[in-house]
């Protein structure tokens, strides 16, 4: 018997809020959370915007030993520490955990490359590797509330945390453990990681940041870096039921695939992203038409929107210009291995509330992107059914169908 898989707490950091409620009213009210960079000096670099979380560290972080880590391993702490409380299952022990990273402790990486490059071999910090690991964000959060359950990363690019919740679902559905925390966190906002994404020319290079992330839009010229995390506890449904938890929503259904076409360029038939949703949608049992809004990867770089829009005209045949689709990377950046979870999120308080986020900077709409992407305005709308999609480097690609649980 495979059991149900609900969700009963949710976390968030992200450049538009430190708190699910702040995240929440940010993207309804299509407010930006990119800004100039103030993490370090860009003036000998080209791309001078980003999502940056601004969180007071010390005040939300108690554990006298956080100050060591690598940001995002804070970040998965602060946003596990909300979405734990919110499920009320502090005190339970056999608990799963499973938080991705694309790139982990590359800041802590960076800092402590410095030091060795110049000779200063004994000033390493004993936490460099503890601190950089990606796995170490799992093993972090496992150990700060003594979880016992399985734990481990996941790593696929933009795609890690929705793969991060593809395990988590199939650990529960098969009764492994009745309940698992799981998600991504990422902080990238990082000299050498900017560097490395300006050389790919994938970033944005528009001066005003808060119209710089334009998905679908004509004038879109790249993704904008983003950071933060996104937390959510999964149970069996029968585990929420015996001890009465609040369920935000109930995960039918995911789909992975390979584009097996480029590393970094998605494939032009839109094969993989299409059949991933085909995936997501026939283990969820839903048709096409049924599906009241799409969180789409919509990164605002030229080939992925219009690649995305294929693909979803390929599954949704008629039904693809009914259905309500926006990309609220428009307000946070792309958060990287952390933007499925987030995006999960914004997708299960669509079903809390009715509400489809806007897409903002949506001015002047791309002929090839010519669905409806909910440009500016938030709209309310009955939603019962959404289909999260993320999709990354390496050809990657995961979807994700979650229900409104009556």
């Amino acid at each position: 018997m495979l059991h149900r898989v609900v969700v009963t707490g949710m976390g968030t950091v992200s450049p538009v809020g430190n708190t699910l409620q702040e995240n929440w009213n940010s993207i309804l009210n299509g407010r930006s959370g990119i800004s100039t960079i103030n993490k370090f000096d860009t003036e000998k670099f080209p791309v001078k915007i980003a999502g940056e979380v601004n969180i007071d560290i010390a005040e939300r972080l108690q554990d006298k030993n956080a100050k060591r880590l690598d940001p995002f391993i804070q970040y998965a702490l602060i946003a596990a520490e909300e979405a734990i409380e919110h499920a009320g299952i502090r005190n339970k022990k056999d608990v799963g955990v499973v938080i991705g990273s694309g790139q982990g402790g590359i800041s802590n990486i960076e800092k402590e490359h410095t030091k060795l490059s110049k000779g200063q071999l004994k000033r390493l910090t004993p936490y460099f590797i503890p601190s950089s690991v990606i796995g170490m964000a799992a093993g972090y959060v496992s150990s700060h509330f003594s979880f016992i359950g399985p734990n481990y990363g996941v790593t696929s690019a933009c795609a890690t945390s929705a793969h991060a919740i593809i395990d988590a679902v199939r650990m529960i559905a098969l009764g492994e453990v009745d309940t698992v925390v799981t998600g991504g966190s990422e902080a990238t906002i990082t000299p050498l990681s900017l560097a490395g994404f300006s050389r790919l020319n994938a970033l944005c290079l528009e001066e005003n940041p808060l119209q710089a992330s334009r998905p679908f839009d004509l004038n879109r010229s790249g993704f904008v870096s983003g950071e933060g995390a996104g937390i959510l506890v999964l149970e069996s449904y029968e585990s929420a039921i015996k001890r009465n938890a609040t369920i935000y929503g109930e995960i039918k259904g995911y789909g992975a695939t390979s584009d097996a076409y480029h590393i970094t360029a998605p494939c032009p038939e839109a094969t993989g992203q299409a059949t991933a949703m085909g995936k997501a949608l026939a283990m969820a049992g839903v048709n096409p038409d049924q599906i009241d809004y799409i969180n789409a990867h919509g990164t605002s770089t030229k080939l992925n929107d219009k690649i995305e829009t294929k693909a979803i005209k390929k599954v949704f045949a008629e039904s693809a210009r009914s259905v309500s689709i926006s990309s609220t990377k428009s307000m946070t950046g792309h958060l990287l291995g952390a933007a499925g979870v987030v995006e999960t999120i914004y997708c299960l308080m669509s079903l809390h509330d009715n509400a489809i986020p806007p897409t903002i900077n949506l001015n002047e709409q791309d002929p090839d992107c010519d669905l409806d992407y909910t440009p500016n305005k938030m709209k309310r709308k009955n939603v019962d059914w959404c289909l999260s999609n993320s999709f990354g480097f390496g050809g990657t690609n995961a979807s994700l169908v979650l229900k409104k649980v009556a």
